[in-house]
């Protein structure tokens, strides 16, 4: 009797270490949020999981870039909570998110304009859609067909994983290819680097890592700010999302609302970006 009731105790405390163990990494698991994509996204991101944390002590929450094609295939693959996307999810990306049972679901949190730089010394300070369209695929080729010096134009554009390349590929070269030796690169701060340090460069980045360093170029005679994005008198504006999988609920909810909130929303300006609410 005794050694039947040894038995059964032991039982029944390896059976509640068990469940005490599985409600353990459960409740550590709800404690963390992982999100990755667009590196035009990234600083609002990173800015809103710090401030975030130091509200809300005891979440992590890990914060990469790569690309919005990169976040959404996390996403779909499970291994990213949130996705940052500088454009809407594309028809075959929802096909496949829908096989495997994600329901990808788009939370606007902010409105960016695709800058386009050159470096600060080149005298252009315009262009039209359509000279901007002809640089990047090849027609114009110096700058002196702009009203600028008679050098050559160094072409610096994101690469395929990139949605600020999917926006300006829709926006201005209409589904048009970039010229073959434009110089692709993955991040906003890569371009924004690049131009300012070749002097007959041409780039397009988002508001947020617009700087001294490089100089914004009107577009249609109009700048790219916060207010001419806002008012869509800017042509090259777009939302900025951060796709979940479907409506957000739980802790992944409290982050989203913390972004959309008068908070957030302050970080997202303070970053330089466009807040939407």
């Amino acid at each position: 009797m005794v050694k039947k009731l040894k038995f059964s105790l032991l039982v029944f405390t390896s059976l509640a270490a068990t469940i005490f163990l599985a409600s353990t990494s459960l409740y550590a698991a709800s404690k963390k949020i992982t999100i990755t994509g667009s590196t035009t996204v990234l600083p609002i991101a990173q800015r809103a999981a710090e401030a975030y944390m130091d509200i809300h002590k005891d979440i992590s929450i890990s914060v990469r870039g790569g690309g919005s094609g990169v976040g959404i295939a996390a996403l779909i693959d499970g291994r990213a909570d949130i996705a940052d996307a500088s454009r809407p999810i594309k028809t075959k990306e929802l096909k496949t998110a829908r096989e495997k049972g994600i329901n990808p679901y788009a939370n606007i949190v902010a409105k960016d304009g695709i800058a386009v730089v050159v470096h600060p010394d080149n005298p252009v300070n315009v262009l039209s859609l359509e000279e901007l369209k002809k640089i990047y695929t090849g027609e114009i080729t110096s700058w002196k067909e702009v009203g600028g010096l008679s050098k050559p134009i160094v072409v610096i554009s994101r690469d395929f994983a990139s949605g600020t390349f999917e926006v300006f590929k829709k926006l201005v070269l209409g589904g048009a290819k970039v010229k073959d030796r434009a110089l692709m690169l993955a991040s906003n701060k890569a371009v924004a680097t690049t131009v300012t340090t070749t002097p007959d460069a041409i780039g397009y980045i988002g508001l947020g890592y617009l700087s001294d360093n490089v100089k914004a170029l009107k577009i249609n005679e109009v700048m790219p700010t916060n207010e001419t994005v806002n008012d869509d008198s800017y042509k090259l504006a777009r939302p900025l999302f951060m796709y979940t999988n479907g409506k957000p609920k739980g802790l992944i909810k409290s982050f989203i609302d913390f972004v959309l909130s008068l908070e957030g929303q302050k970080i997202i300006e303070e970053a330089g970006f466009v807040p939407v609410k």
